[in-house]
């Protein structure tokens, strides 16, 4: 069963994306922001799949990727972005392209479109 690691401020969101990863056998450890999350990593626990949020207060999922590439080089990383009223989505989703991340999906998405990139990320 892959674990997945997933990464996002908004409390309901990552309710949500963690009941459907659940539902698709995954194991899911949350973190509340990018610090927490390497804090997770850095830790030693093996995860899988990395799934970040792109705006987040104090380390942004760019600095989240650049920090798993830099250390975890072969960890799988989704990044998802919702923009913000001057910044748009696609901006943000371009962004962790060019710093790493394996995967990129927009806000609102489905679970159809999470299911595949799960699955993308993880070589499936």
């Amino acid at each position: 069963m892959p674990h997945i690691l997933l990464i996002d401020d908004d409390a309901l969101l990552r309710d949500t994306l963690h009941q459907l990863l659940a539902l698709d056998g995954h194991q899911v450890t949350e973190a509340a922001d990018g610090h927490l999350g390497l804090e997770r990593l850095l830790k030693g626990q093996r995860f899988d799949l990395v799934i970040t949020d792109m705006l987040m207060p104090a380390m942004d999922g760019a600095q989240v990727i650049t920090e798993v590439r830099r250390r975890w080089p072969q960890l799988p990383v989704i990044a998802i972005s919702g923009g913000r009223r001057a910044i748009s989505p696609q901006f943000n989703l371009d962004t962790a392209q060019l710093v790493g991340a394996t995967c990129m999906l927009g806000k609102p998405f489905g679970r159809a479109a999470l299911q595949q990139a799960v699955r993308t990320a993880l070589g499936g």
